[in-house]
């Protein structure tokens, strides 16, 4: 992953380059993992229609551990900022690869890098995470800097949908030349 800025980062700047990124969609949930620049493996989700996924969390702000109800009540409060914008989410949680530590957070389209770490920084975040189909980027809420990167995502929890009649929702990016939805009809987006 390359930095840019790399003065402008936060003290514990490693971990966010290598966090790991969960997000659910409906009944499936794709793990991304940062990987060098220019790797692609996996799908990108047609859900996001080919648009930046930028994942935010209002967890432990300022990188101090608080506590779970201080965490819950804070992330009740993202999630009305999203829902009052209008703007599409997603269930989601970050954190270590060896899953020791995790954040609840929610993947968000419609903003733009700028209101994505705006919207961090409100939360006392030091960075925040964007995915495209190209790239996994971290960008750091208090300064211009970014960590891009490639990624890989696996498909975890394949559970069979009930009611759901829809197109596959998740494309071979490298194998498609690149992001671009689907029509997806059905509940399990909800």
């Amino acid at each position: 992953m390359h930095s840019s800025d790399a003065v402008g980062t936060p003290l514990n700047w490693d971990l966010y380059r290598t966090a790991v990124v969960g997000i659910r969609f409906g009944d499936r949930t794709l793990r991304i993992e940062p990987r060098p620049s220019g790797t692609v493996e996996g799908c990108f989700p047609a859900p996001a229609r080919g648009a930046t996924v930028h994942v935010i969390t209002a967890w432990n702000p300022l990188g101090r551990t608080a506590p779970a109800g201080a965490n819950a009540r804070a992330q009740r409060l993202l999630l009305d900022d999203v829902r009052r914008r209008g703007l599409t989410w997603w269930p989601a949680e970050g954190g270590d690869v060896r899953g020791s530590h995790r954040e609840e957070s929610v993947a968000v389209v419609g903003l733009s890098d700028t209101a994505a770490r705006d919207l961090g920084r409100r939360f006392g975040q030091d960075a925040v995470f964007a995915w495209t189909a190209r790239d996994w980027r971290v960008l750091a809420c208090a300064t211009g800097a970014v960590a891009a990167g490639g990624w890989a995502v696996r498909r975890e929890n394949l559970v069979r949908p009930s009611r759901a009649v829809y197109a596959d929702p998740f494309r071979s990016a490298a194998a498609e030349g690149g992001p671009g939805g689907r029509e997806v009809r059905g509940d399990w987006l909800s």
